[in-house]
């Protein structure tokens, strides 16, 4: 499946922590209507390309455009057409949810005549609508997942990034998660970092593998699918049998 419009541009992107690279000479590209699943080992340098994307570290070398806007040039452009839901959330467990999603929407410019409006769709797109006036640090793990992703979507921004969406979730809400995923698709393009397979099997189109801070693959998951290959064998054997 072929896509010509490109949301998100890296080049050559590489990060250095002293002599240690987290990641070196990184380079792909994010379409409009796509899942990506960035796939790793813990440590594979998967979060710190999120990072170096969303602007919250710089890279040491190689550049980043987002919806044609150069993340270093245009920051504030550039971060205006991204949602980010980091893997510790980014939550206030004192306020509740209405209070925080007031809180990110004014964050974000979302002019007042349109606030009320935007946080009603946004709840209702995240299965939030009898949440809002419950204490954030009351509500379950799920339902705070669900409170991070509302946060990263209450501007509509075209791009959604979500860093490990499931992790420390049981199974019936990583089910629901997942699915709320899928339900953002239809109008967001989405990264998915993680480090579970099952993830990336069940909701992404292509996938991108990263081992030791290097791209090793980027292909359209039917196309890797295809044949005898599986998901587990291709990443098993491209990272040296990390799990």
């Amino acid at each position: 499946m072929k896509k010509d419009n490109t949301l998100i541009s890296i080049n050559g992107l590489s990060k250095f922590y002293g002599q240690k690279h987290a990641i070196e000479d990184v380079s792909f590209a994010v379409h409009q209507g796509e899942i990506l699943g960035l796939l790793g080992p813990n440590g594979a340098g998967k979060s710190t390309t999120m990072q170096i994307i969303c602007g919250v570290i710089a890279a040491n070398s190689g550049s980043v455009n987002i919806a044609g806007h150069d993340i270093i040039d245009a920051p504030k452009q550039a971060k205006q057409n991204i949602g980010f839901l980091p893997e510790q959330l980014p939550l206030y467990g004192d306020l509740t949810v209405d209070e925080y999603l007031f809180y990110s929407a004014k964050l974000r410019g979302i002019k007042k005549q349109s606030l009320n409006d935007q946080i009603i769709s946004c709840k209702r797109r995240c299965g939030l609508e009898n949440t809002g006036t419950r204490l954030i640090q009351n509500l379950s793990k799920g339902y705070k997942q669900r409170v991070g992703i509302a946060q990263a979507i209450i501007h509509m921004p075209p791009i959604i990034i979500l860093d490990e969406p499931t992790s420390g979730l049981d199974p019936k809400q990583i089910l629901e998660i997942r699915e709320l995923m899928r339900e953002l698709s239809k109008d967001h393009s989405i990264i998915i970092s993680t480090h579970i397979l099952s993830e990336v099997e069940a909701i992404c189109d292509r996938v991108l593998v990263i081992n030791e801070g290097n791209i090793v693959l980027d292909q359209y998951l039917k196309e890797l699918l295809a044949g005898d290959n599986s998901l587990e064998s291709v990443f098993l054997h491209l990272t040296g049998g990390s799990s």
